[in-house]
């Protein structure tokens, strides 16, 4: 079968291939302990269930605008604001299936070939696949772990040029659990306004946050005329079926998000938006004691990785990732790298966790190994697969 060269540039979210290796195994009869994909374990709220249902009783089942229902693009608008300290109108929100979509329609509707995209390493493998997609150059911006998994600015500073037409942040970030500090978001925006390039910034984890006030680079001086704000409903609502996520954006940029959206899929499952709706406007006891429990699972999964021998593991800001150095671990063992060692861990214990390089290619003078494990499932689970991993580590 001969396909579109394109189709040659099209990575993938490695952690859904990891998935699948699990299910194979289980179905194999094998006793498998993930640590993988980062899906809730949590259950939809009933209260957003019960508005979707009701919705649907009320033959809410029709074709909708490309944009999303205007009740939710104003109760987007609303939350999303009063979150971030903006101001954000109903036409400046861009409702799509899911928080991917909206990354892929704005490189799509924004970057031409040859354009440079720059996106974190290690970073959520789509930013750089979709970049490569359109024919841009992706341009890796490297995530230290002496700088608490944050960038040095001189990095930055090398790599931004005439030519750059994006930056990509990710804050809390994925793998690293990592957040950006306000010295942080101020550099890149410095920078963003001197090459007059545009800022996507994916804020999915932004409620999920452990220390301090969620900062958006959009709020920063002269930044939201230039800035995308890519955020959904799967992570802190516990909605990863529902495939409902949105953009905030200028409203001259939404108008070509909403063409692009229009063409590819038509509208958002009508019956699903008024689920949205009740998730961001209605009772969020559900989804605040979702981050008690993830709190605790943090505390517990880094203290249970700093007990393994050749393991070391910053406590992570936000999001619900653990991101350990296994350098000692894959030399003790005598593993060239964490993908040899995420290999031994599935055969000999049962667990699956993910190799650093699942979440792009090793950065130039990057020497270390890292695994990443996503912390949304029971204390319980943790434990068991944590001591699984320690025992054949320290016992080979």
């Amino acid at each position: 079968m001969q396909l579109a060269n394109r189709m040659s540039r099209l990575g993938t979210e490695t952690a859904f291939e990891m998935s699948a290796l699990v299910g194979k195994l289980r179905r194999e009869g094998k006793d498998i302990i993930t640590f993988g994909i980062g899906e809730p374990d949590f259950d939809t709220p009933k209260n957003i269930k019960d508005a979707c249902i009701k919705a649907l009783n009320e033959n809410q089942t029709h074709y909708t605008t490309s944009n999303g229902i205007l009740p939710l693009r104003q109760a987007i608008a609303k939350a999303a604001g009063e979150f971030r300290k903006m101001e954000f109108d109903p036409e400046e929100v861009i409702v799509s299936s899911g928080a991917k979509h909206i990354l892929y329609d704005v490189v799509t509707v924004l970057v031409n070939e040859g354009d440079e995209v720059i996106y974190p390493n290690p970073g959520y493998p789509i930013y750089e696949s979709v970049a490569n997609f359109v024919g841009a150059k992706s341009v890796a911006l490297p995530l230290w772990e002496n700088k608490d998994f944050s960038f040095d600015v001189n990095d930055l500073r090398k790599i931004v040029n005439k030519k750059t037409k994006m930056i990509i942040l990710n804050s809390p970030q994925n793998p690293t659990g990592s957040v950006l500090s306000l010295k942080d978001l101020e550099d890149i925006a410095e920078l963003a306004r001197k090459y007059n390039c545009w800022i996507m910034t994916d804020e999915i984890y932004s409620r999920i946050l452990y220390d301090g006030k969620f900062i958006s680079i959009a709020s920063l001086p002269g930044m939201k005329e230039r800035t995308i704000i890519v955020d959904g409903f799967s992570k802190t609502f516990a909605m990863t079926g529902w495939r409902l996520g949105y953009g905030i954006m200028p409203k001259e940029l939404a108008v070509y998000i909403s063409k692009l959206e229009n063409n590819t899929n038509s509208c958002v499952n009508t019956f699903a938006q008024y689920g949205a709706i009740e998730a961001i406007s209605g009772d969020q006891t559900a989804m605040d004691k979702m981050q008690v429990e993830y709190r605790k699972r943090r505390d517990l999964i880094v203290k249970l990785l700093n007990d393994i021998k050749g393991f070391s593991c910053k406590s992570p800001k936000g999001a619900f990732y653990a991101f350990p150095n296994v350098t000692g671990a894959c030399k003790n063992l005598g593993f060239k790298d964490a993908k040899e060692l995420q290999g031994y861990i599935l055969d000999k214990a049962g667990v699956a966790v993910l190799a650093r390089t699942y979440f792009g290619p090793k950065n130039e003078g990057e020497t270390e190994e890292y695994v990443r494990l996503s912390y949304v499932t029971s204390t319980d689970t943790i434990e068991k697969g944590l001591a699984r991993i320690k025992k054949v580590i320290e016992n080979r």
